[in-house]
């Protein structure tokens, strides 16, 4: 596929005006100023529209689709134990399959072309997003609350066969990580045994920390003053490639810790904001020279994928937590929402508009008012761009949804299996 008069977000997330861009398989091939003598079969004219890179979803659950607006107005711990887990209880693999489909479909809707997940059933979520052509960085998330040892939990069963028999399916564009669930879901057995196993196998880990004041305070309560994040740091879970998802309410050494083991922050803004956990210190994360990406929690306590909505929030939330509006840059914003995403999900060739990378792209329209007039279109892309104005999403070079139309999804199956889901488990409670 050739663009052809078409403005990118370049490398180094600078806009470049009437270019070129070919994609060949699965990567992109071409970038100039000049017509390509190489033939690259379809070509798609630019002129009023902008190529960048697809957004990667650092952190995510993806089949709490299926529940959407399930335990509204509520607390978090409430809202977990009295709505979320007494449904997550009577799901199938079925269930997660279509839920997990009709969140790549949204996904994709959204320019995200790979999501970071961790949930159950973790079969049905591979084949699911196999069938979708979107990328995923999968992890059986354990928790732990009854001692039981690290070989004999189901869960953690469940992890090791998923990573021996699932790691790169979809021509390696599903990834099998680690992750224990949180400090405050599992005992330190648990969390050190996951970490020797993650080392051993060469995993990434994923990880809630510090998401509410609650689960900071009380950690600190039950290790003798120590923060989930330096509780974690001492139990091995971020020596290897690390996402801690969340991180509201780090301080003091914590920042240390996160910059010096690499690890990435993904930042929750919207999820953060509903349920009122609090705000990201993102401005001191950017400023401590720590890795940060961009998640949007799943839908159940977000309600939606809508990444230009998340960034926005992001952005708005940096400069209001200290009173400074020049905290956070468009640039810094899209570089988290893009190749920040891609490199905590370990696809270093991925989220540039570079030869040679995966052409992971999304196409918007720039010829609509609201993208109007132009002093800088990355303020314009973080600040004005909405959803409607994504007009094309590809993942590996495939055109995965274009104009309102998915070349991999049945939509409405995907929405009416995942409400006959609902409907079943709804009867039961």
């Amino acid at each position: 596929m050739l663009f052809k008069n078409i403005m990118i977000l370049d490398e180094n997330f600078e806009t470049k005006e009437n270019m070129f861009v070919g994609v060949q398989g699965e990567r992109i091939d071409y970038i100039g100023t000049e017509m390509p003598a190489k033939d690259y079969g379809e070509t798609i004219d630019g002129t009023g529209r902008i190529l960048m890179p697809g957004f990667y979803n650092a952190h995510a659950h993806s089949p709490m689709t299926v529940l959407r607006g399930y335990g509204e107005n509520l607390a978090l711990q409430e809202w977990l134990t009295e709505k979320i887990f007494p449904f997550e209880d009577r799901l199938t693999g079925e269930d997660v399959y279509w839920a997990t489909l009709l969140c790549m479909a949204e996904s994709l809707r959204f320019g995200i072309v790979s999501t970071s997940d961790l949930y159950f059933f973790v079969s049905e979520m591979t084949d699911a997003v196999v069938k979708s052509g979107a990328k995923n960085n999968i992890c059986r998330s354990l928790s732990n609350f009854d001692g039981t040892p690290f070989d004999e939990m189901k869960s953690a069963q469940e992890f090791k066969a998923a990573v021996r028999d699932l790691n790169g399916a979809g021509n390696g564009r599903v990834i099998m990580e680690a992750s224990l669930h949180a400090e405050f879901t599992s005992d330190e057995a648990t969390a050190r045994s996951l970490a020797a196993y993650a080392k051993e196998h060469s995993l990434r880990m994923q990880v809630h920390v510090s998401e509410t004041k609650i689960e900071h305070e009380e950690c600190k309560e039950r290790h003798g003053g120590r923060t989930p994040t330096q509780y974690l740091s001492d139990c091995g879970i971020f020596d290897v490639p690390a996402i801690a998802a969340h991180c509201v309410w780090i301080e003091g050494e914590d920042f240390d810790i996160l910059k010096d083991k690499g690890v990435t922050v993904a930042t929750c803004p919207c999820s953060n904001l509903k349920l009122a956990s609090g705000i990201c210190n993102t401005p001191e994360i950017l400023r401590r020279g720590i890795k940060l990406a961009i998640g949007t929690d799943g839908v159940s306590s977000n309600n939606s994928l809508n990444f230009l909505e998340e960034m926005k929030t992001m952005a708005l939330l940096g400069k209001i937590s200290g009173g400074d509006p020049t905290a956070i840059t468009p640039k810094q914003v899209l570089y988290a929402a893009t190749r920040g995403g891609a490199l905590a999900q370990g696809r270093d060739d991925c989220g540039l508009i570079k030869e040679g990378f995966r052409a992971d792209l999304i196409m918007l329209r720039t010829d609509v008012p609201n993208m109007h007039p132009v002093y800088s279109m990355d303020s314009n892309l973080v600040y004005s761009a909405s959803a409607g104005d994504i007009m094309m999403t590809m993942v590996d070079g495939k055109v995965l949804y274009k104009d309102g139309e998915y070349t991999t999804i049945d939509v409405r199956e995907a929405i009416a299996e995942t409400n006959r889901s609902v409907k079943r488990i709804l009867d039961s409670l």
